[in-house]
């Protein structure tokens, strides 16, 4: 039994809508910083829908390309998250202004 490409695609709004939120409404940043993960695996998870739905393979293609943004994302965020932990501890997304020389 397989479920129709329906269930995938609100699954994937459904997350999108909890990043989105998540983004908007949390100071923390590394909450903020899960949100956007979030965000991109439901747009990963459309476009592995779509792919299927249409037997194409050019959606999974596109995911692969995502998931190295995503990589390289983490890379940079992760290095500004510890720059801005390093210097305050309780550091939101207001206090970014800190890493001004």
């Amino acid at each position: 039994m397989s479920l129709g490409g329906d269930w995938y695609l609100a699954l994937a709004a459904i997350v999108f809508s909890i990043g989105a939120f998540g983004l908007l409404v949390r100071r923390n940043i590394i909450v903020m910083f899960m949100c956007v993960e979030l965000m991109l695996n439901a747009a990963n998870l459309t476009f592995v829908t779509f792919s299927r739905m249409l037997n194409d393979i050019g959606g999974q293609s596109l995911v692969f390309f995502v998931l190295v943004v995503a990589a390289a994302e983490v890379v940079v965020g992760l290095g500004i998250i510890v720059a801005v932990h390093r210097r305050r501890a309780g550091a939101t997304a207001d206090d970014l202004h800190i890493l001004k020389g």
